[in-house]
């Protein structure tokens, strides 16, 4: 009876867990029904065990599932492996259905593994593909404009518009909408550099879209260049004359730098000859203070007698009243001059 009990009681256990199992199955399968009925109305074949297993995988069941019903619907063979690795390599699944679908559409001759790449590449794949079959423009620059003088030293103001078609084939690892920009600019401040004035550019505005197309600005790059077409063009600043102008300056400076050296050397000669003739004069006193000593050497050694230092003494005397007369005729005359020069007064 005992036995009987404990056996009684295991099935009991037995069936409880069984219930459970299918309790939990039950659930399980409730979350991914509404996932499998919707890929198999839409004729995808993804059973409930590849769900669960998505699950499992830390995939997005539902991503995946909308992904291949896109692709079904547009009668693209998707495999929903390849959607699954490309989910869990970081990929936007989502995008790179509708990218396939849209260059289908096309006929670009895109496939899943160029798609994938494109997108794991950081690219919007998407909006490649709409540009590739509708092309844009871009505004070079994209604010302002591109300044450049011409040979005749006038500034010129250019701004272009670039109408771009996406290259699928050079997508991955090729340049963006910067390069363009910049090649576009720098073509253009070459061509209006080459020009001979101002006004051959305004004239002819299509010379500078013919000289930027002619160098292949599209190189290496992900887009193609269709065309590129003068929005606006304007005179800026004369910028050789303020060249010119800022030299002609500088050239003064220099000038002036250069005069004011020579003033500073003729001033220091200038100093050296006062130096040089306060030093004759001191030699001059210095032999002058000689002659009484060397007059009253002579006297004692009877060389000088003393008629003869009385003659010396009347002979300075005389010159000095001559030089006294010499210089009031010279005060006369030079009154006479300027009452000459001034009319009316006598």
């Amino acid at each position: 009876m005992l036995a009987q009990g404990n056996t009684s009681e295991f099935w009991k256990y037995i069936l409880i867990g069984l219930l459970v199992l299918l309790v939990l199955l039950v659930l399980v399968l409730l979350k991914f029904i509404n996932l499998w009925i919707q890929a198999y109305m839409s004729g995808t074949r993804i059973g409930l065990l590849q769900l669960v297993g998505m699950s499992l995988r830390k995939v997005n069941p539902t991503v995946i599932v909308r992904g291949a019903i896109s692709a079904t619907q547009a009668g693209l063979p998707l495999n929903v492996k390849d959607l699954e690795a490309h989910y869990l390599a970081g990929g936007n699944v989502i995008n790179v259905v509708r990218a396939l679908i849209a260059a289908d559409r096309a006929n670009l001759g895109l496939d899943f593994r160029q798609s994938a790449a494109i997108d794991l590449a950081g690219r919007d794949v998407l909006d490649a593909v709409q540009t590739s079959v509708t092309p844009k423009v871009i505004d070079c620059p994209p604010d302002g404009k591109v300044a450049a003088m011409a040979k005749n030293g006038i500034q010129v103001l250019a701004k272009a518009r670039v109408t771009v078609r996406t290259n699928i084939k050079r997508l991955v690892g090729g340049a963006t909408e910067e390069t363009i920009i910049a090649r576009v600019g720098e073509g253009i401040v070459s061509t209006i550099g080459s020009s001979e004035t101002h006004k051959d550019v305004l004239e002819n505005p299509d010379r500078i879209s013919k000289g930027v197309l002619s160098k292949g600005l599209d190189a290496g790059t992900a887009f193609e260049i269709l065309s590129i077409d003068i929005a606006d063009v304007d005179i800026g600043d004369n910028i050789g004359a303020r060249l010119q102008a800022d030299q002609a300056e500088a050239d003064k400076r220099v000038a002036q730098a250069a005069a004011e050296s020579r003033r500073a050397m003729a001033v220091a000669a200038e100093q050296e000859n006062i130096a040089e003739i306060a030093a004759n004069r001191a030699k001059l006193v210095l032999a002058e203070a000689q002659v009484p000593q060397a007059m009253a050497d002579a006297f004692r050694s009877g060389h000088l007698g003393i008629m003869d230092y009385q003659r010396i003494k009347n002979l300075e005397s005389d010159t000095r009243m001559r030089s006294q007369i010499a210089a009031g005729e010279e005060a006369h005359l030079s009154s006479e001059s300027q009452k000459k020069k001034m009319p009316g007064q006598e």
